[in-house]
């Protein structure tokens, strides 16, 4: 009997159902409520059978959700204190509500619907994912809400970096990939030539775990830094290895374990709520966090985005590059005054 495929849920959508799913409940949902129902997670959920590999994805969509800045709390059930299968997770919706005097008319809200349809083969920023996924969700009908409500529903908001497509065909199709790629601290990009291993999102961000033959090592390559097309040739030489996504989690996973940044921010600013939900940040005295991270130049254009509510105090690395940041902008918009 031939087996029945299951369909693929793009993770961004997952997100957003799972978003929508936690907002709907006061009394929140269980880890086996949400697998079971939510769009997404359903239709690779098995009732009594092993969903290891889809809790594995639970937490780390639950990381994701936080690093976007969304307030999941956790809740345990009285009687059960330090049982994990009987957790409750929700989004308190008074913490997540757009403001009083923000409001959406139908026109405006199809319009909305339009730009992130416009979007759906692109990279959206997390800034941008953030607002959409607030503004999506505010406009979920209390009363139609529910778990219920969440096994029907299939946005179509996608947030993919242009090269995720080709780079998914050329793992199916057993490929090795080209492509101009820029490395940080680099203004021009270099040819990769690559065996696809894994697309893998850690922190809201897609990368592709591939074999360098050039140098013999694996690594990691950040979509949003292809330049350029991607290119497939040697077609059916190189499958991807079983568990080459899984190992690839698990060496990120590994170095944000091992990387931290200390960081003071202004008090009540946006960077202090921020960074303070981000997954592992420990709060201290006087306003300093500890952050983890994978890439020191991702972490360092988060931080710039936040101006002067933010002063990287170690490493150098990331406090050098925050401050090159900063001068680059200053020099652009210095360049263009003189030029006016």
């Amino acid at each position: 009997m031939p087996t029945t495929r299951v369909p693929r849920v793009p993770a961004e959508e997952r997100l957003f159902s799972l978003v929508l799913a936690l907002l709907s409940t006061e009394a929140g949902l269980t880890k086996s409520e949400i697998l079971a129902n939510v769009q997404g997670y359903r239709q690779r959920f098995t009732t009594g059978g092993d969903n290891a590999s889809l809790e594995r994805q639970f937490e780390r969509d639950k990381d994701d959700v936080r690093e976007l800045g969304i307030p999941l709390e956790t809740i345990e059930t009285p009687g059960a204190a330090g049982n994990n299968q009987t957790l409750r997770y929700r989004i308190p919706k008074g913490e997540y509500d757009l403001p009083l005097d923000v409001r959406f008319t139908p026109d405006e809200s199809a319009l909305l619907s339009l730009a992130a349809m416009a979007w759906r083969e692109g990279a959206l920023s997390s800034d941008s994912r953030r607002a959409l996924l607030k503004v999506r969700s505010a406009g979920q009908d209390d009363d139609a809400a529910g778990v219920a409500g969440m096994t029907a529903y299939a946005p179509r908001l996608r947030a993919r970096d242009a090269a995720f497509e080709p780079l998914r065909a050329a793992l199916d199709r057993a490929a090795a990939v080209s492509f101009d790629y820029i490395t940080p601290g680099e203004h021009e990009p270099r040819r990769r030539e690559l065996e696809p291993l894994a697309l893998v999102q850690h922190g809201g961000r897609w990368m592709l775990a591939a074999h360098e033959p050039s140098t013999g090592g694996d690594k990691n390559y950040l979509l949003s830094r292809i330049v350029g097309p991607v290119s497939q040739f040697e077609s059916g030489q190189h499958p991807a290895p079983a568990g080459a996504g899984e190992r690839a989690l698990a060496e990120l996973d590994r170095i944000w374990s091992a990387r931290t940044a200390t960081i003071a921010v202004a008090p009540g600013s946006d960077a202090e709520r921020r960074l303070g939900r981000r997954r592992d940040t420990t709060v201290g005295d006087d306003g300093v966090l500890v952050l983890h991270y994978v890439d020191p130049q991702i972490l360092a254009e988060e931080l710039a985005a936040f101006g002067p509510e933010v002063r990287v105090l170690e490493p150098t690395e990331v406090r050098d590059r925050v401050v090159a940041r900063l001068e680059g902008l200053v020099a652009d918009h210095s360049e263009g005054v003189l030029r006016g």
